[in-house]
């Protein structure tokens, strides 16, 4: 009788923990979208302050370039490029053969969501639809789309140490 207890609470405590877990971490889910460190529209993304100061710009500049559904990438490229500390934000001045740093910051922008729809619209052209393609790009140069789409048309690990 006793080991018939144990197996049956050995049973039933891992699914009542799970379920306790399951709903703990959804409320604390609930909780970090209330901090104001983060955008609401883009959270669970670690964009600092800096970067998120720029997002009224980079929404417009989305906007002109027909790309607005990428605003938290174009947003991401900023975090990375720059933390969102630099004129230059986007580090986007090279892509026109300037100098690094070459741009004002909204000069940047503007280049940066150009550069962007540019080799989006590159990418789709040679039938790759891996966002990680257009992404890889940006840093690279559009070379590198044109080496992938040689290479089975999706990104890799491999491809971009090539």
């Amino acid at each position: 009788m006793r080991l018939k207890r144990i197996l049956i609470i050995g049973t039933i405590f891992p699914v009542l923990f799970s379920i306790v877990l399951f709903f703990g971490i959804l409320i604390s889910g609930e909780d970090d979208d209330s901090s104001n460190s983060y955008s609401p529209v883009y959270s669970g993304m670690n964009l600092s302050a800096d970067v998120l100061k720029h997002q009224p710009m980079v929404e417009k500049y989305a906007r002109e370039n027909g790309i607005s559904e990428y605003v938290n990438v174009l947003l991401a490229i900023i975090q990375v490029e720059s933390g969102g500390t630099a004129t230059d934000v986007m580090q986007s001045s090279e892509s026109l053969g300037l100098p690094p740093n070459s741009l004002s910051t909204e000069e940047s922008i503007k280049q940066g969501c150009k550069y962007f729809a540019s080799l989006l619209s590159s990418c789709k052209a040679k039938g790759m639809t891996d966002i990680n393609v257009v992404i890889q790009s940006y840093n690279y140069g559009g070379g590198y789309a044109d080496y992938v789409a040689k290479n089975g048309k999706k990104h890799s690990f491999n491809l971009a140490e090539n």
